[in-house]
């Protein structure tokens, strides 16, 4: 899952970030959000992948699946 555009509620989109890396810390999710192609998940199956697509696209960011 990589984050093409964090979108205009970044706050909300590191909220995210860290419910779905839960062993990343505030800067590091931070970090994520303000880069444009951040990885956010890496291997993990389809499922996963497009659930945690819908969580930051609801927060407001763009978001692929690699």
């Amino acid at each position: 899952v990589v984050i093409k555009d964090p979108g205009a509620k970044k706050i909300d989109v590191i909220k995210v970030i860290r419910q779905l890396s839960p062993g990343l810390g505030l800067g590091e999710a931070k970090a994520l959000a303000d880069t444009a192609g951040g990885k956010i998940m890496t291997g993990v199956g389809k499922d996963a992948a497009t659930e945690a697509k819908k969580k930051l696209e609801e927060a407001g960011a763009a978001v692929e699946l690699a």
